[in-house]
């Protein structure tokens, strides 16, 4: 099974699981993917697929066409990834759909965040400020010191600081996938991933999906099991449980008089 795939973000909605809670998901559409090349051992040293994903231009340039054009596919394909395989073969043209991925299991989701251009130290770094009183008019947002003076004498590599905020790649891990839909090609995972709609994607099989891979207890866990079960009414019998429940309390009642009665001649002789 290759280990991943390339989609396009769709959006986001919300699905109601079977307890009835509902939860916020992002769809995304997964392709379907070509395959456009093989790695083999012999030839480049590892096993991985190339896969493309179609519909982002309309047109290729040559040098993207004749790649295409060697795997056997016509259809315009502008984005190509790369995924390891865990040994199963692959012919050139394969279409790979979102059947790779089951409902329950834990996907890494990778793309690049939105762009938020030039933020200040409290857009971007949550900075808390300067007082808003004691005769400070212009220092609300403003970023404070950024280092030392004499010694080190320099700001350090790495100091938060305002600049281009957004626009990275970035990686969410061990995200629950909640529903797959082979018919459209459609992955809803549990919560947000990182891109604008539209943009593109690549989902993986989880890399630490083992730590959180678990399966929930089930509800009730306490089980008590009963060496004789009691007998129902029926239509025929209605009070037959009614007339041996008041029997038994009967019997106890007479039995606790008869205790009651020899402790009080005891007493008296």
């Amino acid at each position: 099974m290759v280990n991943g795939m390339i989609g396009r973000k769709v959006g986001m909605m919300r699905l109601y699981d079977g307890a009835g809670r509902s939860r916020a998901v992002t769809v995304i559409e997964m392709g379907p993917n070509r395959v456009t090349q093989l790695r083999t051992t012999e030839r480049d040293g590892y096993e991985a697929v190339q896969l493309g994903f179609s519909g982002l231009r309309k047109r290729v340039n040559r040098p993207e066409r004749g790649h295409l054009r060697r795997a056997g596919i016509e259809e315009t394909i502008t984005k190509l990834l790369e995924f390891p395989t865990g040994g199963e073969s692959y012919t050139l043209g394969q279409t790979i759909t979102v059947d790779s991925f089951t409902a329950g299991e834990y996907v890494d989701v990778s793309g690049v965040s939105k762009g938020r251009g030039w933020a200040g130290g409290v857009k971007r770094w949550h900075f808390r400020g300067g007082p808003k009183t004691h005769g400070q008019s212009d220092r609300h947002r403003a970023p404070g010191s950024v280092g030392s003076g004499t010694t080190p004498g320099k700001v350090w590599k790495g100091q938060k600081m305002a600049g281009h905020m957004g626009a990275r790649d970035v990686t969410v891990m061990n995200v629950l996938v909640v529903l797959t839909d082979p018919t459209r090609n459609l992955l809803f995972i549990e919560g947000s991933v990182p891109g604008a709609v539209d943009h593109i994607v690549s989902v993986t099989h989880g890399r630490r999906s083992a730590l959180a891979n678990f399966a929930p207890p089930t509800l009730p866990t306490l089980d008590i099991e009963y060496d004789d079960e009691p007998e129902m009414a029926t239509e025929d019998e209605p009070m037959a449980e009614a007339e041996e429940t008041t029997e038994a309390t009967d019997a106890t009642e007479e039995t606790a008089s008869e205790v009651t009665e020899s402790s009080e001649s005891e007493a008296e002789a």
